[in-house]
């Protein structure tokens, strides 16, 4: 018997992670099979991300895997986790939502970031003009929520469909530039701690003491990512976490790939640097037995105030993963949490 859970909904974030040895189509149906779950167990929200040229990462296509997922759940919020909006017009995104918003009302959510979701050489190949995308991010989100508002008499370019819906936007980061640019606006703002973690803290407390009210939000929201690993035993846990671990570390050696087996990993092969970043890099991560991953995530929520959390979780094993989160669900009492979700 568990004791009782904050009042915080969790949401799942993913990535559609393709293991060694799979395909992107194994990766899109475990990531159906996963929603399903995650429908039945009581997260809030299903969240996927953008990413290009990485071979471990199914959901480059990021709206046409939430329109999968979303035709294949029933009742939680399905959407982006995010759009990294520089690399698109506004006007795209908004008919892509709007399609969506359509085919499934009121279960969609737009996450935007403005980082490219990839390497360099990739981004340019993404779009003609990698310059300013910065000081054009904020405009590009004013005129994407244009493209929701009910029509304007002579309004010239409108988004069909798109126009007039209730698309929920979220701003999304790692630092503190869509914290400040989030309560400017008014809008929710979630933090990506589950690979860069420093600057969490600083980050939602900048949030909270600027957020300027606005039609779409009252008080400030803040939902922090985090990763979350559950099994049966604290050491099973720690055994499915390596996966995610040497994944960091070739990162920090420049390498990528798919999700690695967790026995791949050996720890001699590997600088003291490098080791050190996917240390730092994983340093929001709650990890053990149901009970120890539930009292060290009511201790996240304890500490930054979060409204909400959103899990990501990349284990190798696909059937470990789904048990994971069903687990993590039921230490949280998410069944007899659902009436409390917001909408």
């Amino acid at each position: 018997m568990y004791p009782s859970a904050p009042p915080v909904p969790l949401s799942i974030l993913d990535l559609a992670p393709i293991p060694l040895g799979s395909s992107a189509t194994d990766a899109l149906r475990n990531t159906r099979e996963l929603a399903q779950l995650a429908d039945s167990c009581g997260y809030t929200r299903y969240w996927l991300a953008e990413h290009h040229n990485m071979t471990g990462v199914a959901s480059a296509a990021t709206a046409v895997v939430i329109g999968h997922v979303a035709a294949a759940t029933t009742r939680i919020r399905v959407g982006a986790g995010g759009i990294m909006l520089p690399n698109h017009a506004p006007l795209v995104i908004a008919e892509q939502f709007g399609t969506l918003e359509s085919l499934f009302p009121g279960r969609i959510d737009l996450g935007l970031g403005r980082a490219p979701g990839t390497d360099q050489i990739t981004a340019h190949a993404l779009r003609r003009n990698l310059m300013d995308s910065d000081n054009s991010f904020p405009q590009d989100v004013l005129e994407l929520r244009s493209y929701f508002q009910p029509p304007r008499p002579g309004q010239a370019v409108m988004a069909v469909p798109g126009v007039g819906l209730d698309v929920p936007i979220w701003l999304l980061g790692s630092s503190l530039y869509s914290a400040k640019l989030a309560a400017h606006f008014g809008l929710p703002f979630g933090f990506a701690s589950h690979f860069a973690p420093r600057m969490l803290m600083e980050a939602v407390e900048l949030y909270r003491n600027r957020f300027q009210p606005s039609e779409a939000l009252a008080a400030p929201y803040v939902i922090v990512a985090a990763n979350a690993i559950a099994a049966d035993t604290d050491e099973q846990a720690q055994h499915l976490l390596r996966s995610l671990r040497l994944r960091f570390a070739a990162m920090a050696r420049g390498l990528r790939g798919p999700l690695p087996p967790p026995d791949a990993f050996n720890e001699c092969e590997w600088s003291t640097a490098e080791l050190a970043f996917a240390d730092q890099s994983l340093a929001c991560t709650a990890v053990g037995s149901p009970a120890s991953v539930r009292d060290t995530l009511a201790r996240l929520v304890e500490r930054t105030g979060a409204n909400e959390l959103i899990l990501a979780g990349q284990i190798f094993d696909h059937q470990a993963r789904l048990d994971s989160y069903a687990q993590i669900a039921k230490a949280w009492g998410l069944r007899a949490a659902l009436t409390r979700y917001p909408q």
